[in-house]
């Protein structure tokens, strides 16, 4: 199954943004000063609206690198993620409509939480219109604010892509739980994705951990990262540019 990957019909192209860089990349010295300017323009930025998440995820998912997940103090950059399409042997929505995969059929721009092992809470955007049945898998971040608490939740007192490399991290970072499913992401208050910087380059690659679904689908290149972050998880070596 083989499809032309269309980055540049995700949406029309977001404001200029200043990049705010990664923790590891700012100097002890200058951090808090760092700090404190990244929460001032994260307070500007605006939160994308419902009809930006009303595509296939196979556009969404590149579309959403670079944007910024927000929950009270903490914020984090999306920098690795993994579409998953209707018809996917590796989608939840395979299963139909459950109780648990409910939400991956309902209309783009809300939350579907699941647990992984029953432990942790993977974070998804759903993507497309109302009944289509696809998500897209939010896979490694990079921190913004929030670190104190960021570290607390996840019981690692580092700055290093350890702490936000894999999506378990992540949900744990933003204090998720399967009760955020269904949340609207495009609305003020709990949980939002927020407007920011188009990547200058992504990197493509196979998705993780899905070696029950068929060959096409094992080998479909709908992992996109940010090029150049060391805030992606492994395996890396699969990433190359498209």
């Amino acid at each position: 199954m083989k499809r032309t990957l269309r980055f540049k019909r995700v949406a029309a192209k977001p404001k200029k943004l200043i990049p705010i860089p990664a923790a590891d990349e700012i100097p002890s010295s200058e951090r808090l000063e760092a700090e404190a300017f990244s929460e001032l323009s994260v307070d500007k930025i605006p939160i994308l609206p419902f009809s930006f998440f009303q595509i296939d995820a196979l556009d969404l998912a590149p579309g959403l690198l670079g944007k910024f997940l927000k929950r009270e103090d903490v914020v984090l950059q999306i920098t690795e993620v993994e579409a998953y399409r209707p018809n996917d042997s590796a989608c939840h929505g395979r299963f139909g409509i459950t109780a648990r995969t409910a939400p991956v059929f309902g209309a783009g721009g809300h939350a579907y939480v699941y647990l992984c092992y029953g432990l942790h809470s993977m974070l998804n955007v759903v993507a497309d219109k109302e009944g289509v049945g696809a998500a897209v898998l939010i896979r490694s971040c990079a921190p913004i604010t929030g670190m104190e608490i960021i570290q607390q939740r996840r019981g690692q007192k580092t700055d290093k892509p350890v702490l936000l490399s894999g999506p378990g991290k992540v949900g744990q970072a933003l204090g998720l739980t399967t009760e955020w499913s269904n949340h609207p992401l495009f609305i003020a208050g709990g949980l939002e994705i927020l407007d920011g910087p188009e990547p200058e380059k992504i990197l493509v690659g196979p998705r993780v951990g899905i070696d029950y679904a068929l060959p096409e689908h094992v080998n479909a290149l709908w992992r996109f990262a940010i090029a150049g972050t060391p805030w992606i998880s492994a395996p890396k070596s699969t990433l190359k540019p498209p």
